[in-house]
């Protein structure tokens, strides 16, 4: 009986052991949606010389959003460019995509310009939802207001990157805000029923399984709706770039047994929108194997089939048990 019941719980996503951003997005929309990266023209206070000018310390120019449409235009125009860039790359891409904020703080600015740039953004027929990264210290009252009215429009998530629970850690990362900060704003983003997609990076100086197993288990504790997974990246023209002796960075086979703990400790509540990252070829210093997404994506499911991890398997007994 228990080995059906874990078998169950293995299946209850699809073909996945996780609740992935694909089965999530065919639960709300009853199709396959994809996310394109859009610029807004931000900025960050990590930036702007408000906390700092050279931002965290793994953060490229581009604002971690190096991916985005490269169009300083209308979002309109944007729009049409990354949906034409997806279908000439092959992507079978439907008539229904979200659209993602991603470089930069995305709810640093005027509340005016922000609600001109959302609503044009809501207002274009192939946009199903509104994805919007930034940080949790770049929010006042009008801001939650404007994306809780946004939200009766179509759904809306709201990301913002944590990186990790541990103070020392965040300190050396230049992160510029406590978790005190980060607690309070999904507090009040919950209370007005959007959803918070934390981003946490596996790998930094000084984080082993204890540390990335507590980072989850806070994350738990605040009953997050999603979270992306990100391994430690060395980007050209970063600070973390320029530190002697070099930042150590994971293999392909510790990343991916980091990773499985984390996934085994998770809530299944929680969706899972990534489980690694590929920075851009041009400016990845290390680590190189993480540039052929295919290969890591197979190396992860075929391990996590191999030794049964499933999301949640330890959630219910869990006390930050390291396998």
């Amino acid at each position: 009986m228990q080995s059906e019941s874990i078998s169950a719980k293995r299946t209850r996503w699809g073909d996945k052991p996780y609740y992935s951003l694909n089965y999530h997005y065919r639960e709300l929309f009853g199709q396959k949606v994809y996310k394109i990266a859009l610029d807004a023209a931000m900025t960050c206070p990590n930036r702007d010389g408000t906390l700092h000018d050279r931002g965290c310390i793994f953060c490229s120019n581009g604002g971690s959003g190096d991916f985005a449409t490269p169009i300083q235009d209308a979002i309109a125009s944007q729009i049409e460019h990354a949906i034409g860039f997806l279908q000439q790359h092959g992507k079978k891409t439907g008539n229904q995509f979200i659209a993602y904020f991603q470089s930069f703080s995305n709810t640093y600015g005027p509340v005016e310009h922000l609600e001109k740039t959302f609503t044009q953004t809501l207002q274009h027929p192939s946009i199903a939802g509104l994805s919007i990264a930034t940080r949790p210290d770049c929010f006042s009252p009008e801001i939650y207001d404007l994306l809780e009215r946004l939200q009766r429009q179509k759904p809306l998530w709201v990301e913002l990157g944590l990186q990790t629970i541990h103070e020392s850690t965040a300190q050396f990362i230049r992160r510029g805000y406590p978790l005190a900060t980060f607690d309070a704003c999904v507090a009040s983003l919950h209370q007005r029923n959007i959803p918070v997609v934390a981003h946490i990076i596996l790998g930094l100086p000084g984080e082993g399984a204890k540390e990335a197993l507590a980072t989850i288990e806070h994350l738990n504790q605040l009953a997050i709706d999603g979270v992306k997974i990100q391994l430690l990246h060395i980007l050209k023209g970063t600070d973390l770039a320029e530190i002697v002796p070099p930042c150590p960075v994971l293999s392909l086979d510790e990343y991916t047994s980091l990773l499985l703990q984390c996934i085994g400790h998770l809530s299944p509540e929680v969706v899972i929108h990534r489980l690694t990252g590929d920075g851009p070829r041009k400016l990845l210093i290390a680590p190189r194997w993480s540039l052929d997404k295919r290969h890591v994506l197979n190396h992860i499911s075929r391990t996590m089939k191999e030794q049964q991890i499933y999301q949640g398997k330890y959630y219910d007994n869990r006390n930050i048990k390291i396998i």
